[in-house]
């Protein structure tokens, strides 16, 4: 089962995301980390989230880049968070794919791939545009990205979630969707 959870921001979205994997009988449980820590306050931020996650048998994979070439040692349920920070890391990295369609292509195969892997995959995304507001070009392209690959996920997603206050709302994906290849 693959469930695509969206939200903005401080909506909730990672918390229910990380309640669905705990609901899952499938382990063992990984949580794949996509927040490449630069400083101090990132590593601060990475050791709480750790802490946070201790008592929950997940085990962690630090992934900042090419989801595709990641493998799982066994199958299980997996928790990839977020997919925000996968884009800027695939668009702007040094060791991302680079480019629009690189970037897209990278996450898009990336998460099918790990998709293949697992008996359950739960990924956390961002809800982008709702602002209405102009930006520089840079982060223009970056939202682009981002929403370019939540359309592309909904449509192999089994299950499509957004978080708005905490609630979850689902959709209907089953509609036409193709198959990750």
């Amino acid at each position: 089962m693959f469930t695509l959870v969206i939200g903005g921001a401080a909506s909730g979205k990672s918390e229910y995301a990380e309640g669905l994997v705990l609901l899952s009988p499938h382990r063992p449980r990984y949580y794949i980390a996509t927040m490449e820590p630069f400083d101090d306050e990132g590593r601060a931020r990475v050791a709480r989230h750790r802490r946070m996650r201790a008592d929950k048998e997940f085990q962690t994979v630090e992934r900042y880049t090419n989801l595709s070439a990641l493998r799982l040692p066994e199958r299980g349920t997996a928790l990839l968070e977020c997919l925000g920070n996968l884009a800027a890391n695939e668009l702007y990295g040094s060791s991302g794919a680079g480019g629009l369609r690189g970037a897209f292509s990278a996450i898009v195969e990336g998460v099918c791939s790990l998709r293949d892997q697992c008996e359950d995959l739960v990924v956390v995304s961002n809800e982008v545009f709702s602002g209405g507001e102009r930006y520089a070009q840079g982060t223009e392209d970056y939202l682009h990205l981002v929403a370019e690959v939540n359309r592309a996920l909904a449509r192999h997603a089994d299950r499509l979630c957004e978080v708005v206050c905490g609630l979850p709302q689902y959709f209907d994906t089953q509609r036409g969707r193709p198959e990750c290849r």
